[in-house]
């Protein structure tokens, strides 16, 4: 009986709603429970700063989602609370990140490869005359012709 009147406290309308809700916690709490089986200090020492600061990153703002979700579910509105700034300035950080990580991924230009290309990729017809006459012209007589052998 206990049972039957618990089902009957919400609307049935939203039993999809809640039932996605109930599998979108237990996701949380086991990927949680993964990230915490291990010791912070381990993780840490496995990954570069960069990483670190992911890391850190990733769990204030989750740990501070959770948070707005318990607002939400005790009737505050986390709109008008302390923890908005709060998200909005690990999202910043966030995006400092994101940038520093999009630099280190970005193509580099190599200023002398660059330059060698255009110089060979222009055509100066001046400068191709005077290296096919020097090309064409015949070296020293001299060398041209070779010694008799006795």
């Amino acid at each position: 009986m206990a049972a039957d009147s618990r089902a009957e406290d919400y609307p049935h309308e939203i039993d999809e709603q809640l039932t996605g809700f109930d599998s979108s916690v237990s996701s949380v709490k086991t990927m949680l429970e993964k990230l915490m089986s291990t010791p912070r200090n381990d993780l840490l020492q496995k990954l570069d700063p960069l990483d670190q600061a992911k890391l850190d990153l990733m769990s204030a703002y989750t740990l501070n989602s959770l948070f707005w979700m318990y607002l939400v579910t005790q009737g505050v509105n986390p709109r008008e609370h302390g923890i908005k700034q709060e998200l909005e300035r690990i999202r910043t950080y966030m995006n400092k990140v994101k940038e520093i990580t999009d630099r280190k991924k970005a193509a580099r230009l190599d200023k002398g490869a660059a330059a060698r290309f255009l110089k060979h990729a222009f055509y100066n017809p001046k400068e191709k005359d005077s290296r096919k006459k020097a090309a064409d012209a015949p070296a020293d007589a001299s060398q041209l012709k070779r010694p008799k052998r006795s």
